[in-house]
């Protein structure tokens, strides 16, 4: 126990620390590591590289990841918003650079090497993306004079603009619904959800018969003709796995299943450990997201109060689309699961997310009345 007069960063921190999220976080980072072992073996050997290649990248990844979810745990909302700030103006930068002089794959520019690394910018635009529409949002409903709610429609065109060029459906449907949720709590009218609904809708059509790719993953989901493979043996690997699983190492399927380490990896934790600890996966994931709109509802500050809630909902968005992908109840989408899947810059970026979401829910003394109170869970107390 520490005592209440020992006021060290580490001690307060650990203090005031939401601990249902900082463990939440670590139970997904756990489950990323054993998958690794899991999926990626296979993958190395099929494509000529060390049996362990993706492994030992993986959890080269997870120590920076760790040292970044903390650090920024640490930081107080002003620091957040411009930790964001910059964030988001490095990765629309390195977004256009991508048009330019990205690594083409699959038809789409969504990688740039930078001192010999590959990077994805658009993975961490996402969470600063949010922190900074949360502030626009906040500004408006503080002061309705100032044009938050403008700024935050013209910023978000702007990713989508960049995301579509690569081209990247699956992001701009994850940002743009992440933005109308946020959107609808900072108290949107009807109105603007007719307008932009039929903007959305008017959007998916205009891809659906313009960008090829895109009427192709549709085509062979409605249908199931055309390269389904993937989607199929993702599948059968979840479908084989029963309840229990085969156990670890056991799985066959998963040794033809191209993404088993990235997009499919789902399918691995179902066929090796069966539905049940499926079950538990998503069950940690569903506490993420309500508990994180749980909080947001009781704050008072809007700024927080739309920032945890986007953050959380983000991480919920994307981690239900690359499930539902493996469940073949949506179109082949290369959408990773959050602290699961392989990928440095996806470990990274929602690293950065988990950090902000722990830096805006720690408890926050407020002075009333000759009292302390503390946002969050903890009540009244007597001031020191």
């Amino acid at each position: 126990m520490h005592r209440r007069s020992d006021r060290r960063p580490v001690t307060e921190w650990w203090r005031t620390v939401d601990r249902w999220f900082l463990f939440s976080f670590f139970a997904l980072i756990a489950f990323g590591i054993v998958l690794s072992f899991a999926a990626s073996p296979d993958v190395a050997q099929r494509i000529g590289l060390d049996t362990f290649h993706f492994v030992e990248r993986h959890a080269m990844f997870i120590i920076p990841a760790i040292a970044v979810m903390i650090g920024i745990s640490f930081l107080e909302d002003r620091q957040v918003r411009r930790v964001a700030l910059v964030v988001l103006l490095g990765s629309m930068a390195l977004m256009v650079a991508t048009l330019f002089f990205g690594v083409e794959v699959k038809g789409s520019r969504r990688w740039v090497r930078l001192a010999g690394v590959s990077i994805q910018p658009s993975e961490f635009m996402k969470p600063a993306f949010v922190i900074i529409c949360a502030w626009l949002f906040s500004e408006h409903l503080r002061r309705p004079d100032i044009p938050g709610n403008l700024l935050a429609g013209v910023l978000f065109a702007a990713i989508a603009a960049l995301l579509v060029a690569q081209p990247d459906l699956g992001q701009t449907v994850l940002v743009a619904a992440t933005w109308g949720a946020m959107f609808f709590m900072a108290g949107m009218s009807w109105l603007w959800i007719v307008v932009l609904g039929s903007i959305g809708i008017l959007g998916l059509a205009g891809a659906y018969l313009t960008l090829p790719h895109v009427a192709s993953r549709i085509d062979g989901f409605l249908s199931g003709a055309g390269d389904t493979f993937q989607v199929d043996t993702g599948r059968e690997a979840i479908v084989r796995g029963g309840w229990f699983g085969q156990g670890p190492g056991e799985g066959t399927i998963k040794r033809v299943l191209p993404d088993s380490h990235t997009d499919f990896v789902f399918a691995v934790l179902a066929e090796e450990f069966g539905i049940l600890l499926c079950m538990v996966l998503v069950a940690v994931f569903a506490l993420i997201v309500l508990r994180g709109l749980t909080r947001s509802f009781r704050e008072d500050d809007h700024f927080r109060r739309l920032a945890v809630a986007g953050l959380v909902t983000l991480i919920g968005l994307q981690s239900m689309i690359n499930i539902m992908v493996n469940l073949q109840l949506l179109p082949a989408k290369g959408m990773t699961l959050p602290f699961v899947s392989y990928g440095g810059s996806s470990m990274l970026a929602v690293a950065i997310t988990a950090g902000f979401v722990l830096a805006l829910t720690r408890r926050r003394p407020a002075t009333r009345f000759g009292h302390v109170r503390f946002s969050g869970d903890t009540a009244m107390q007597a001031a020191e």
